[in-house]
């Protein structure tokens, strides 16, 4: 990796939003596409003017600095201007999983005070019931998504940026206010925003995509991670609008058959994904090499075992950069580079990161020894909002905790050895166990639910659970396959159980806890 500044100044006036949307148009290049979705291509000029109109709009409304903007988007050229134009005005943009729950709607609805709310027409009704039992609900504004939707009796966002400026005054903001905040789902499995700063994108866009992925103004990239997590919105969004890349954005579900195709229409030079995906990928009958512009992939979210990077070597003769990164720290802090790449390993430190394992009493840990891994770096959250002790329990002054486990060895690469706590990261996103039993438990045969996390055949993370029925005569593949559709209708789909297994019992200590290490061996 090349080497790095430890953090980057900044002018004590400066607004993220109108750096990333000017940048490229101080530079010359405002007629050069910036983005293509599923609407057509928009130039950087086109998405300043939308993101300036959507800035007006939001002040017609009322909307002030550092009052929340609540996103529930599909991925578009919409979402950059709503995001961005949220922003310039100081206020705060919030954007949150499309496969939430009504519960998680109702609860981020409340915890954000959103003041206004963006939604994609194709998922308006995921949130409308949460708005139905809020009493003084925020005006929602329905943006159009190629997946298409009625807006019911709300307006939508073209016929109220018709009449609007494309000109706007940013408000001058510093590097060190809020800009936006990233949900991330907690022990508890309810939502918890770490809140990010005007200065953490452009960070993120020089320590990581610049001196790592090399990302320059040649390249196209497409993310299958969605921008509202934070590894889409580095890949899709700051990045490329930063470093002067195209970026391709798709709001249908990326399966292998649209992610190929996609790579090999828009003639796309870096992907990112999770390994999930390119385990699928990998096992797709339409996987073909031939054709592609493919220059190099990078993938986080969980570990990527040894044998997809190898494959995917040998089958496209380009390398998946693999590393590890945080909502609390935005992007990509340990990775591995070009020229420096292991399968099996997560790389070393990203430049301007500095990381420590540490044992149970706080102490370094050797090489070669087990331990919980820290990080320092300038793109840390300053806390989660309203969470004192959450905040705590993560924060530590210029360290923050990750709740990772690694070894470091001898040669300065990190190895992945699992979570410090039960939470379990499935397609790159967390899943609670304690959600995924709760929602077992509910079922009327279910007397106790265990859920651990289980390998699958390619090595990814899945819930596995054990569970006790109140009559044990009722097991059977039946009714394993209800419960994972009784969880598929109660939780996000991705959280369900793969695997179910009945037993007798569940292991436990001797105060009635269940001894979930039992169970993952």
């Amino acid at each position: 990796m090349s080497a790095a500044p430890p953090s980057l100044d900044f002018p004590r006036s400066y607004n993220a939003a109108h750096d990333l949307l000017t940048r490229q148009i101080d530079a010359g290049r405002g007629d050069v596409i910036a983005c293509v979705d599923d609407h057509g291509a928009h130039t950087y000029t086109t998405l300043l003017a939308r993101a300036n109109q959507v800035g007006n709009l939001l002040r017609q409304r009322g909307v002030m600095i550092e009052q929340r903007v609540l996103l529930l988007l599909h991925d578009t050229a919409d979402f950059i201007a709503c995001f961005l134009g949220a922003m310039q005005i100081g206020a705060v943009p919030v954007p949150v999983n499309t496969l939430l729950t009504s519960a998680d709607y109702h609860h981020i609805l409340h915890d954000s005070r959103a003041r206004l709310l963006f939604v994609s027409d194709a998922l308006l009704a995921r949130i409308e019931p949460a708005l139905a039992f809020i009493a003084d609900p925020p005006p929602l504004v329905v943006v159009r998504s190629p997946l298409g939707g009625d807006a019911g009796p709300h307006p939508r966002l073209d016929e109220l940026l018709a009449d609007l400026s494309s000109r706007l005054v940013p408000a001058a903001t510093t590097p060190d206010d809020v800009a936006f905040w990233l949900y991330s789902s907690g022990s508890t499995g309810a939502p918890k925003a770490a809140v990010h700063l005007h200065a953490h994108l452009a960070r993120t866009a020089v320590l990581y995509a610049q001196n790592v992925l090399g990302l320059h103004a040649g390249d196209t990239v497409y993310s299958a991670a969605r921008l509202f997590f934070a590894y889409g919105l580095g890949n899709a969004l700051t990045f490329p609008l930063y470093l002067g890349a195209r970026t391709i954005l798709r709001a249908e579900r990326p399966t292998p058959a649209l992610v190929l195709a996609t790579l090999r229409e828009h003639a796309v030079t870096v992907f990112s994904g999770v390994p999930t995906l390119f385990a699928s990928l990998l096992a797709a009958p339409e996987l073909d090499p031939s054709g592609l512009a493919l220059r190099i992939a990078n993938s986080a979210g969980e570990a990527l075992p040894r044998h997809l990077g190898e494959q995917w070597r040998a089958r496209l003769g380009s390398d998946i950069l693999d590393g590890i990164g945080s909502t609390e720290l935005l992007h990509i802090f340990l990775s591995n580079a070009p020229g420096d790449l292991r399968y099996g390993s997560s790389g070393r430190p990203v430049p301007g990161y500095e990381l420590r394992l540490l044992d149970d009493d706080g102490a370094p840990v050797a090489d070669g020894d087990e331990g919980s891994l820290w990080v320092r770096g300038p793109t840390a959250a300053v806390a989660y909002f309203n969470q004192r002790a959450r905040s705590l329990a993560t924060f530590h002054g210029e360290w923050t905790r990750t709740g990772d486990r690694y070894v470091r060895e001898a040669d300065g690469r990190y190895v992945y050895a699992g979570r410090a706590d039960d939470m379990l990261k499935v397609g790159g996103i967390w899943v609670s166990p304690f959600e995924v039993e709760s929602a077992l438990a509910a079922h009327d045969a279910v007397l106790e639910a265990a859920v651990v996390g289980h390998a699958d055949d390619d090595q990814l993370i899945k819930p596995r659970a054990y569970i006790v029925l109140k009559d044990p005569a009722a097991a059977g593949e039946a009714l394993a396959h209800e419960l994972k559709q009784f969880v598929k209708a109660a939780l996000a789909p991705y959280k369900y159980p793969r695997w179910i297994d009945f037993v007798v019992e569940l292991p436990k200590t001797a105060t009635g806890k269940i001894q979930r290490f039992r169970l993952r061996a």
